[in-house]
Parts: C-alpha cells; sequence; structure tokens
C-alpha cells in the first residue's frame, strides 16, 4: 500500500493552526495576507518578537508541545515586563521534512494548551520549509494605557532591586538536561529541566506593577547581564546582594554542593523572571501569587557590582549569555 501523500502548506495551515484562531477574530479565519488588530481606547499597542533556533535555542530531542510552549512563553514574558496585556501573536515556522505531521500536532497542542492558560489567539503567520534546523519566530501583541508602559530607563539612586520567582533554574535546568549536574537528586534534576523547558512568564505581575515599577525587564540572558541593561540605558549603577538572591531548593542544593555553579545563577539565561526598580519599602512579597524578593539596589554611578554577606565585591565569571 502506498504511504499517504504528505500534507501541502494549506491543508497543513487549515489542519493544525486555523482552529488556533478560534478566539481571534482579528485573524480572519487566515483567509486573508493580514490580521486586524486594535487597543482598546486609551491603550497603546506592545509589540515583540522572539526567534527559536534548534540547537541553539531547544534541544533536537525536545518535544515539539514544549519546544511551542517555550516560544510563546517567551513572548509573553517580554509583554509582562513593559506591564503589558498580551493580546495575540503571529508566527513564522520554518521546519526540516522530519517534522511530519506527529511533530505538527504536538506543537499545535502545546500552543492550544497555552493559548487557554493564557488567554491569547494566534493571529497569523507564515509556514515555510528549510534544509536547516527547525527555527521559529513569534511576534505578539499587546497593550498598555497610555503613559503606563514600563521601560528600562526609569531606574534612579535609592531605588530597590527586586525579582520575582527564583533565580538560576533555567541555566542549571539546562546543566542537568546535559548530565553534568548528576550529583542532584532526581527530583531536583527533573524540576530544573523543567524550568528551562517550560518557562513562567509572569503576565499577572507585569500589569500589576504598572504605577508601582520605575525599570523592569525579564531575565532573559542571566540577571546581571539584563540588569545591566537596565542600569546603563537608566544612567545608574546597581549593588546586588548575592546571598539574597532567591534560589529554588533543588538550585540552593546545587551550589551548596558547587559553590561555582553561583556563577550560572547569576549569569546564566532563562530564567524569564521580571527584575525591576522601585521604591525601596513600597512593594508586597507577593503579587498575583508570585513572591518577590529584594536583592539589592540603585546608586549613582556606572557598572554592577554583586556583594557577600559582609558587604565585599564579588567576582563573577560571565554576566549573561550573548549570540555575538
Amino acid at each position: 500500500m502506498p504511504e499517504p501523500a504528505a500534507l501541502g502548506e494549506f491543508e497543513r495551515i487549515a489542519r493544525f493552526f486555523r482552529p488556533l484562531t478560534a478566539g481571534t477574530p482579528g485573524a480572519l479565519d487566515l483567509s486573508d495576507d493580514a490580521a486586524l488588530l486594535a487597543p482598546r481606547p486609551g491603550h497603546v499597542l506592545v509589540v515583540t518578537v522572539d526567534a527559536l533556533v534548534e540547537g541553539v535555542h531547544f534541544r533536537p530531542e525536545d518535544p515539539p508541545d514544549l519546544v511551542a510552549r517555550k516560544m510563546l512563553r517567551v513572548n509573553l514574558s517580554d509583554l509582562a515586563a513593559m506591564g503589558a496585556d498580551a493580546l495575540g501573536y503571529v508566527m513564522t515556522t520554518a521546519l526540516p521534512r522530519r517534522c511530519g505531521e506527529d511533530w505538527l500536532a504536538g506543537f499545535a497542542a502545546g500552543l492550544a494548551a497555552d493559548q487557554a492558560e493564557f488567554g491569547v489567539g494566534l493571529l497569523g503567520g507564515d509556514s515555510v520549509a528549510t534544509p536547516g534546523p527547525i527555527t521559529l519566530s513569534l511576534t505578539a501583541f499587546g497593550e498598555v494605557p497610555a503613559g503606563q508602559a514600563i521601560r528600562r530607563n526609569g531606574a534612579r539612586p535609592g531605588d530597590g532591586l527586586f525579582v520575582t520567582g527564583t533565580i538560576g533554574d533555567g541555566a542549571l535546568g539546562l546543566l542537568a538536561l546535559a548530565g553534568r549536574l548528576d550529583f542532584l537528586d532526581p527530583a531536583h534534576r527533573a524540576f530544573l529541566a523543567d524550568r528551562y523547558q517550560l518557562p513562567r512568564p509572569r503576565s499577572g505581575v507585569g500589569p500589576a506593577l504598572r504605577g508601582l515599577a520605575r525599570a523592569m525587564l525579564d531575565v532573559s540572558d542571566g540577571l546581571l547581564g539584563d540588569l545591566a541593561h537596565i542600569a546603563e540605558t537608566s544612567c545608574v549603577a546597581a549593588e546586588v546582594d548575592r546571598d539574597r538572591v532567591p534560589l529554588s531548593p533543588a538550585g540552593r542544593a546545587a551550589v551548596t554542593r558547587d559553590p561555582a555553579l553561583w556563577d550560572v545563577v547569576l549569569g546564566g539565561g532563562d530564567d524569564y523572571e521580571l527584575l525591576f526598580a522601585a521604591t525601596a519599602g513600597g512593594v508586597p512579597e507577593a503579587i498575583a501569587g508570585v513572591p518577590v524578593t529584594p536583592i539589592g539596589r540603585i546608586v549613582a554611578g556606572q557598572g554592577i557590582r554583586v556583594l557577600d554577606g559582609e558587604g565585599r565585591s564579588l567576582t563573577v565569571a560571565g554576566t549573561g549569555y550573548r549570540h555575538f
């Protein structure tokens, strides 16, 4: 019996992607070349885009549903970092022939699960073939009241520095998946791997920080590297109290066993927690059910200093991921 013919481009779109537009009328049922999108009166659009490349941002063996969910979540994290509410997204998939119908079904199922969780929908996109690695790009749209977007450039000396959740789990998770943390118990390794493969965008926290955070971004390329962006654009310096950086039980177990892993915690990426500057003393201990921890302060000057428990400067190898 001959094998069934592979689905063509438009058949793929109809089967796997058109159902994802059901909650977004601006997608026009994917029947036109573009979508229609407008923010509510008194709001402005917030637009962000990220690309994921197989072998760089995810492993070839990663399940397609997790790849899809990570692609969407890292963009939702960018919206949250500006205090925006998500509206929808468009995406481009460049897939090699080995990504057949089963892969596409898993990929679409992952998107559907997160669309339901985060209240967003597909607006459109493009689907192409490639002889190279899987390459994905997603552009997300959000809205924020005019004049209330939280940028990186508003930090002032005297502000406190705060982070949501825990730091270092993403970078440690990549090491766990590579077999480099085998000294941890299996439950800790599984927790860290999950944090790398499936980020938790703080979509409820970002909008709640409008009017409170002076400057904010998400920790995607490493705590210190991303903090340097706030310091540079705000023309200030920052001090981080290393011992106050919040760690998960798995992260704590890792640095206790191997203190050199503090460099990974502070310089690694893929946490997608929110890092922000705000008036010291004015930030609650939890927002939208997510713990918030003070980790340092904004000061006059330039650069980033990491301090130990006695206020002495520490040397950290590596201050953030860079593609080039």
